[in-house]
């Protein structure tokens, strides 16, 4: 089976998000760059699949020179190989999904897995674009999974309940939190990854048809009140939750 998996790089979600001078974008320099924590689902369950009904693994990433370092990540974890669509442009999800489908196209792919979002701009957008340039089916934030050479049984999260839906292959299949639990890349794992194939490939040149105005840091919290304690607190406390909150 021929199972290729999303990734994407992102800004560690422990770092310190700054917005630049033109007031529309976010330096990375000086940000800790990682795999995308979903896409961490998403190769693990293609590793799963590879190791019950065998084929290979194949990682595809859209990014600057640096997005490499995502790549060695998957390779690290088991991942077999690696496409590189080289992009120095932060294009819109749209366009990305273009230039994702457009080298995919050509891929003998049975199974495509990718996160359910990138925690970075969180649209949950690509998977299912990618979907639907490559006139496949698309089951989203699945958190159960069952594969067969001919087809996929799923179950998705949905609001107050769970999903089962049946698609045949080749699908697109985004990953959600409770999937599986991703492996740690050992110290073989991370050597072997130095001499794994990557391929490199130029993005076909795509414009934007969404694009940031403007982006701004969220408004201070005010200070809590301090209305008491004990018991005595409590007719202080729903005088302000009538009067000022106005929440009863």
């Amino acid at each position: 089976m021929n199972i290729f998996v999303l990734i994407k790089q992102v800004p560690d979600t422990e770092s310190s998000i700054r917005i630049a001078p033109d007031g529309k974008s976010v330096p990375t320099g000086d940000l800790n760059l990682v795999l995308n924590p979903y896409d961490e689902f998403a190769v693990e369950e293609a590793l799963k699949t590879k190791e019950a009904l065998g084929g290979s693994v194949t990682a595809v990433c859209l990014g600057n020179a640096g997005a490499i370092k995502a790549i060695r990540t998957a390779l690290a974890m088991g991942v077999d190989k690696a496409i590189h669509i080289v992009n120095d442009s932060p294009w819109d999800a749209g366009a990305i999904a273009k230039s994702l489908a457009a080298v995919l196209k050509d891929k003998p792919c049975d199974l495509l897995f990718c996160g359910k979002q990138a925690v970075d701009y969180d649209n949950a957008q690509v998977g299912p674009m990618v979907a639907e340039h490559l006139g496949w089916p698309s089951i989203t934030v699945v958190t159960k999974l069952q594969i067969s050479d001919s087809k996929v049984v799923a179950q998705r999260q949905v609001e107050g309940g769970v999903e089962v839906v049946e698609s045949p292959l080749p699908v697109v299949i985004s990953t959600q939190k409770g999937l599986n639990e991703p492996r740690y890349a050992s110290l073989k794992g991370i050597m072997m990854a130095k001499n794994k194939p990557v391929e490199t490939v130029t993005s076909v040149t795509l414009q934007d048809r969404v694009g940031v105005i403007k982006l701004s840091y969220p408004p201070e919290r005010k200070g809590g009140q301090i209305l008491g304690e004990g018991v005595e607190a409590v007719p202080a406390l729903i005088k302000v939750l009538k009067e000022e909150v106005k929440i009863l």
